[in-house]
């Protein structure tokens, strides 16, 4: 009867904190995210998107019965505005691009990866915050920025 009553609060409170999350913004339709800025990676133009790319890559793994992956979509959306110019960003659905997946052995979602001159230089698993995200970034955009020196006159 204890382990009962146990298990029932157990599901109970998760089906609370779930509603809580969807009734905070979390579990937004995907259309509700969607910025022209956010790509759509297949393994059909990983290679020209992403590998072959001048600029780093944000790239979001993500599927659509994930609920962090919801919760993280809107951050992707604004990161990718604001990095227009700068940085390239868009997302790879794992259960449509399941080689994709497999080939960046990619375990847990949300899985951002950042790529930069055809290689993975950094790996973000789980939600973070926008800020975590934009900072792991910049590093990678402010490398490519011109280093200008001073002249002597």
């Amino acid at each position: 009867m204890n382990f009962m009553r146990t298990s029932f609060l157990k599901i109970a409170s998760t089906v609370v904190v779930g509603l809580a999350i969807c009734l905070l913004g979390g579990c937004k339709r995907p259309s509700e995210h969607v910025s022209k800025n956010v790509l759509t990676f297949t393994k059909d133009n990983f290679q020209a998107e992403v590998l072959s790319a001048s600029q780093p890559v944000l790239v979001d793994f993500w599927a659509s019965w994930c609920g962090p992956c919801k919760m993280i979509a809107p951050t992707v959306a604004e990161i990718a505005d604001e990095f227009v110019g700068k940085a390239k960003v868009g997302k790879v659905d794992v259960d449509a691009e399941t080689a994709l997946a497999k080939e960046y052995n990619i375990s847990a979602i949300p899985a951002l990866l950042i790529f930069k001159n055809g290689k993975k230089v950094e790996e973000i698993v789980g939600l973070r915050s926008k800020e975590e995200l934009k900072e792991k970034l910049k590093k990678f955009v402010e490398e490519e920025a011109p280093k200008t020196t001073a002249s002597k006159s």
